[in-house]
């Protein structure tokens, strides 16, 4: 299909497509927008910066308009429902921006800010309403809020939505809004528990997959390096100051972490700012303010806060630390080679890591390249190199595979090997301080961590990933079956 014109949309939505210079439809939009205008419920799947926003803005706004009638009090008729912030605002700016020409009433609701200006936007009503869970929910709570008047409910970023840490609070929207509806899940990666629960919660979807489950994006070249825990802050350093790399996304997992991070690359000379959820609205804004203008070159954030960067020319994502789900380094990676650019992304890797490293490869069938230091390096040991990078789950010694293995079935990391590091220093013990993984931004004035049971503060991190999603199934499933 080469033009919107063929999705036959209304003339009004076609001239705000024409006024943005949209000119060709994308996949996702070719296949969701047609069922979508029929009624139907849809789960779609496709990866990050394809156009999933506008796939489902474009038919909801046509469907809004074709049938006008005054909206509930305090009730909105369309309610899309995203995990941060950033994202809430994002997808509002497109409601206005795609109905420009039919001026729907759109309000925003999120923490980290006064009430008072989104209870008063409420009071009559609106036309589409997109919020983060925890203030809605609070705002429901004092009365403010009212969802009896919903015709269509989205879930965007479904699989984060639908996560463990959201899944009371999404049980709690499901039963507020009619039982009567047009249900939408879009995301950018779809793991079968999610798709089963999704199924729940559906009727009849169609289904709309762009790419296979949690592909990553072709163009992004992925290369990990790894490293001793302790040597992280010095190679981040060192890749930094590299002049081709000239606009970064480093992750961290926590939000400590995250300020950690920050405020070291500063004592280093390169100007960096941290973004998370306990960072106040304002604070959060003029941070990713100064990301997009290029006064600030390196964004230090955790993996909520950034589901709502939508920058296209970001050149390097740097994951500080791997991601113990591996379906979130595919949202991580997908920051970069945007808008059909090219991008590059690098993984440090901690001896600690390695497992999820592995378990990342797994997911996407393909070996991760390796840089710099090998495996055995990061443990205090010289390993054989042949200038060719090497497939991140490489041989190790039978022996180190063998404890290592051994290691993983207790559910314990494995020890470095005594021994120095490259730099020099004996290898300290890896901390788990402030490690959660569980982090959320519920929209409750930044305040919705919650502590995974598996952790307990200080101390060694001991969460294995098969235990954690066999856990997360369970629980998935115990939910599903109490809709």
């Amino acid at each position: 299909m080469k033009s919107f014109s063929e999705l036959a949309l209304s003339e009004p939505l076609a001239r705000a497509l024409r006024d943005e210079g949209y000119e060709a439809p994308t996949p996702i939009q070719v296949q969701a927008i047609p069922p979508l205008l029929e009624g139907a419920d849809l789960l779609g799947c496709a990866r990050t910066g394809t156009g999933k926003t506008a796939a489902f803005a474009l038919p909801i706004l046509q469907r809004l308009f074709a049938n006008r009638r005054p909206a509930l009090r305090k009730s909105p008729r369309v309610l899309v429902v995203v995990p941060t912030r950033e994202l809430a605002s994002q997808v509002a700016q497109s409601f206005t921006t795609y109905g420009r020409h039919l001026r729907p009433n759109v309000a925003v609701i999120f923490g980290g800010v006064g009430q008072s200006p989104q209870v008063r936007a409420m009071a009559h009503g609106v036309d589409v309403l997109v919020a983060t869970p925890g203030r809605l929910l609070d705002l429901m709570g004092q009365g403010h809020v009212r969802l009896d008047g919903v015709e269509t409910l989205v879930l965007d970023e479904a699989d984060q939505m639908l996560d463990l840490g959201f899944l009371p609070d999404v049980k709690r929207i499901l039963g507020a809004v009619p039982p009567r509806r047009q249900t939408l899940l879009f995301s950018a990666t779809m793991p079968a528990p999610i798709e089963q629960l999704a199924q729940r919660i559906l009727r009849n979807p169609v289904k709309v997959y762009v790419t296979p489950v949690a592909s990553t994006v072709e163009l992004v070249d992925q290369r990990v390096q790894f490293v001793s825990r302790d040597d992280k802050p010095d190679v981040l350093t060192h890749l930094l100051r590299d002049p081709s790399v000239s606009r970064v996304l480093v992750f961290t997992r926590t939000k400590r972490g995250c300020d950690r991070v920050a405020k070291r690359l500063v004592q280093n000379g390169i100007q960096a700012q941290a973004i998370h959820g306990d960072k106040s609205q304002g604070n959060r804004e003029r941070s990713l303010a100064g990301f997009r203008s290029g006064k600030v070159r390196v964004l230090v954030a955790t993996d909520i806060a950034a589901r709502g960067i939508d920058i296209d020319d970001i050149s390097h994502v740097v994951n500080y630390e791997i991601p113990n789900v591996p379906e979130t380094y595919v949202h991580r990676i997908g920051r970069t080679a945007r808008a059909g650019a090219a991008g590059v992304a690098i993984s440090l890797c901690a001896p600690e890591e390695r497992a999820f490293v592995r378990d990342i490869e797994k997911l996407m069938r393909r070996s991760i390249a390796v840089i710099g230091a090998h495996p055995a390096e990061a443990h205090g040991r010289r390993a054989p190199t042949h200038g060719k990078p090497q497939p991140a789950s490489a041989k190790a010694p039978a022996r180190e595979r063998q404890q290592e293995e051994r290691a993983g079935r207790h559910g314990h990391p494995q020890r470095p090997v005594p021994g120095r590091t490259q730099t020099g220093h004996a290898p300290r013990q890896p901390r788990a301080e402030d490690s959660r993984p569980g982090q959320r931004d519920g929209g409750r004035g930044g305040q919705g961590t919650r502590r995974s049971p598996h952790h307990g503060g200080r101390g060694h991190a001991r969460l294995e990933v098969h235990v954690a999603r066999s856990e997360s199934e369970q629980k998935l499933d115990t939910f599903g079956t109490g809709l």
